[in-house]
């Protein structure tokens, strides 16, 4: 994520610092010490200089590889420039009652801080001075949009355009019985956006199947196959409640007795594991259930369903660039109002034609210009340079990546942040608002409304 950002995570980390330079007990720490304002205000001015041209280097990084090497340098000359920060900030929170006691304690420590920072400004400017050579100009970023996005196994149906004929191929699918094998494995195969957990879950919800089957589970698997967690999420999720056993033996012999003699269908959400061996321990408790019980497996990987499957992958394709286009729509809310300015809406085309067919980046760039009406926020996401990255990428990624450009900068602190948990990680949220206050990132305001 870092890698991707590096330009967008270094300006939200520069608001961040600036405001804590300017809060009032530095300020207050500060005052009389002419020397260390000095240096420090150097420092702040050096540092606006480098946040200049990060709008402008965030963008290049991707295509230019000297771009982000520069990048880097800089991000490590700043990351020290907040130390130095940091202690001054942690100096005056706690700071002693006796005025005199501190002011000879801070004067003893005011050289070697001032050289420190003079140090670091030093290496910023030298840094700086390769900007022209890299053609890096001075832009300040219109980044004042924002975005957000989760699922569940629940759905909005009047969210879903243009999938009638796979909603009807996937429901013949999951309420026949003519397969075979007692227990059927149906793998929906598709690229990343293409909207294959949103078929699973209208085919979940639907009424017919909550009626055909006696037993519903879904789970979302991604990434980490652990057996033993899958085995556990499954029994919690037929069962509405939390599971205390740990020993996969005692979890499989608990799954197999809810399992035998009923029909059921389980839905293992966004499979990577390509191992048969896994799959085979996995399934072990399936085999208890009567005949016409169902498995419906999400995954990107053609090898993943060859390892899983008793019925053919049903693969997805991509939209119309109409259909993607009433996604869109829907979420910038361009039809609340009676009149759609046409300037708008044909922007608002040429974005889904850069689209691709794919439905979560018509939704994310509809809500990410949910009810902006200014041309010039359509234009900034139609001209961005991210949509020419390499081919080599996933096709999703340039839209996402633009969602994210245009947060603004404390929101990027603050969703960077969640980058460093594994994918699918539960958290409480006062605790990670609580992780977000201890890095500094909540202005003071803000926490006492916690």
């Amino acid at each position: 994520m870092a890698e991707l950002v590096g330009g967008s995570l270094l300006s939200a980390f520069l608001q961040v610092m600036f405001d804590r330079i300017a809060s009032p007990n530095v300020v207050a720490f500060l005052r009389g010490k002419k020397s260390t304002e000095k240096s420090l205000q150097r420092l702040k001015t050096t540092l606006h200089a480098a946040g200049a041209v990060l709008h402008d280097a965030d963008r290049k990084q991707i295509t230019d590889s000297a771009v982000k090497s520069w990048l880097d340098d800089l991000r490590d000359a700043i990351y020290r420039a907040d130390d130095f920060i940091d202690e001054i900030s942690t100096q005056a929170e706690t700071r002693v009652e006796v005025e005199n006691c501190f002011y000879r304690s801070f004067n003893l420590n005011a050289r070697k801080m001032n050289f420190k920072i003079d140090d670091v400004v030093d290496r910023l400017e030298s840094i700086l001075k390769h900007k022209d050579i890299l053609g890096l100009r001075d832009v300040l970023g219109r980044e004042t949009l924002s975005w957000r996005h989760q699922s569940t196994s629940l759905v909005d149906e009047f969210d879903v355009f243009g999938r009638e004929n796979e909603k009807e191929a996937i429901l013949e699918l999951l309420l026949s019985d003519d397969d075979n094998d007692k227990i059927s494995v149906l793998p929906i195969v598709g690229m990343g956006g293409i909207g294959k957990t949103t078929l699973a879950q209208v085919a979940y919800n639907n009424d017919q199947v909550k009626q055909r089957f006696d037993l519903r589970a879904w789970v979302c698997v991604s990434e980490e196959f652990d057996v033993s967690k899958i085995t556990k999420s499954i029994v919690e999720s037929i069962t509405c409640h939390a599971c205390g056993m740990k020993d996969l033996n005692l979890l499989q012999l608990d799954l197999k007795d809810k399992l035998s003699g009923k029909k059921f269908l389980i839905v293992l959400d966004d499979v990577w594991n390509e191992s048969y061996v896994d799959w085979d321990l996995l399934r072990r408790p399936f085999e208890f259930g009567t005949r016409g019980s169902k498995i419906l497996i999400t995954t990107r990987s053609d090898k993943v369903a060859s390892v899983v499957r008793t019925l053919s992958p049903y693969c997805v394709g991509n939209l119309s660039d109409d259909d993607c286009w009433l996604i869109f729509a829907k979420h910038a809310c361009l039809y609340v109002d009676s009149v759609v300015d046409s300037n708008i809406e044909s922007l608002g085309r040429d974005i889904v034609n850069k689209c691709k067919g794919l439905p979560l980046v018509a939704k994310t760039l509809g809500g990410l210009l949910r009810f902006r009406r200014d041309i010039r926020d359509w234009n900034i996401i139609l001209k961005s340079e991210m949509w020419d990255l390499s081919q080599e990428e996933s096709e999703i990624l340039p839209a996402l990546r633009i969602s994210y450009h245009y947060l603004s900068p404390q929101l990027k602190q603050c969703f960077l942040y969640c980058s460093m948990f594994p994918k699918d990680y539960e958290f409480e949220k006062k605790e990670l608002i609580l992780w977000w206050m201890a890095e500094g990132f909540l202005e003071p305001s803000m926490k006492g409304r916690l």
